[in-house]
């Protein structure tokens, strides 16, 4: 049976969360150069393709706010594990991000790492690999 507990702010699990296959993502934070709005739009989905060809990369998505000539923008990739993440740079595929991001960005892109706490992703990913 599955096991039932109360979470914070009243959900409820259908199992423990550390049964839950965590995935990681990749988070990137920069401001894109007025007028290149639609140039990084390119590139966003350029790295998507490539993206795709990498084992464990599970999806991604951009946010924008403020100007929206030149707008702050986080960046989410989401992977099946942190050593997804790891061949990810072994390949040289965080490279080419860098290098394509850079040629739009006001600036490095802040870029960390993250475990996903909670998702509809993690679902969805589980009924894939299932």
């Amino acid at each position: 049976f599955p096991s039932y507990r109360q979470g914070r702010f009243g959900v409820v699990y259908s199992r423990p969360i550390a049964e839950v296959d965590a995935m990681h993502s990749r988070v990137w934070q920069f401001n894109i150069r007025a007028g290149k709005v639609e140039e990084f739009q390119e590139i966003f989905y350029s790295l998507v393709d490539l993206a795709r060809k990498q084992d464990g990369y599970r999806g991604g998505l951009t946010l924008s706010s403020g100007n929206p000539e030149s707008p702050t923008v986080i960046m989410v990739a989401l992977w099946d594990s942190q050593e997804a993440i790891r061949a990810s740079e072994r390949n040289l595929f965080l490279t080419q991000c860098i290098a394509r991001i850079l040629t739009c960005s006001d600036g490095v892109p802040h870029i960390t790492e993250q475990e996903i706490l909670a998702s509809d992703f993690i679902a969805t990913s589980a009924r894939v690999k299932a």
